[in-house]
């Protein structure tokens, strides 16, 4: 199946360097580009991409409030491509439910390859900021209940321990042994269980619960 994308950033010459490489990529193809946070909805409701590659400063509505609509109304999944690694609106896309964030200094390998990942409902996080980002996100993060993890299944909490540490469905299901479509479906149920919307929330959580400890 073809992996459609939708392209939103205010620079042209971007979108038409992003164009040019995904287009190039088996079974990935660019099927509208938007240069701000309300064109990117118009199209995504028209399009139904399957990923949003979205920066997160734009004129109008920025990457944050557009990602908050596409993932609330279920459009898409989520990309965030940005210059800056400790920005506040990378913070806000993922609270959002963004799936998650690269600089836009990535090399274009691990930006194909991030696109295919976040399509299968995989997360992506920069390499070199994830640690930051979830002291920050810890940090910065408006004070609610937590989740109540009881709620999950033996086997869901190993699920959710495996996103925490950063694996992959296909890594989880090495690890417990046990089917890709059948990580997928406890990666579905931890989510819904804990009310998070997307697979990087939940590795933030695994983190700030302890479920990493020991």
């Amino acid at each position: 199946m073809t992996i459609k994308v939708l392209l939103a950033d205010d620079h042209a010459a971007i979108r038409a360097g992003l164009a040019l490489l995904l287009n190039n990529q088996p079974g990935i193809e660019v099927v509208g580009e938007a240069a701000d946070g309300a064109s990117a909805i118009r199209q995504a409701r028209a399009l139904r991409p399957d990923v949003v590659l979205m920066d997160v400063r734009m004129p109008g509505m920025d990457g944050v409030a557009a990602t908050r609509v596409l993932v609330g109304e279920g459009l898409a999944q989520v990309l965030v491509l940005t210059t800056f690694d400790l920005d506040e609106y990378v913070y806000g896309a993922l609270r959002a439910g963004a799936a998650g964030f690269l600089l836009k200094s990535v090399e274009a390998p691990r930006l194909v390859e991030a696109v295919r990942l976040v399509a299968a409902g995989e997360g992506v996080l920069a390499p070199q900021v994830t640690r930051r980002l979830i002291d920050a996100f810890a940090r910065t993060a408006p004070a609610k209940p937590a989740p109540d993890l009881s709620r999950l299944t033996e086997r869901e909490r190993e699920v959710l321990r495996c996103i925490g540490m950063g694996m992959s469905n296909a890594q989880i299901a090495a690890r417990l042994f046990i089917g890709e479509t059948t990580v997928k479906t406890h990666v579905s149920k931890v989510l819904a269980k804990l009310e998070l919307r997307s697979r990087v929330q939940a590795a933030i959580l695994a983190q700030e619960s302890g479920l990493l400890d020991g």
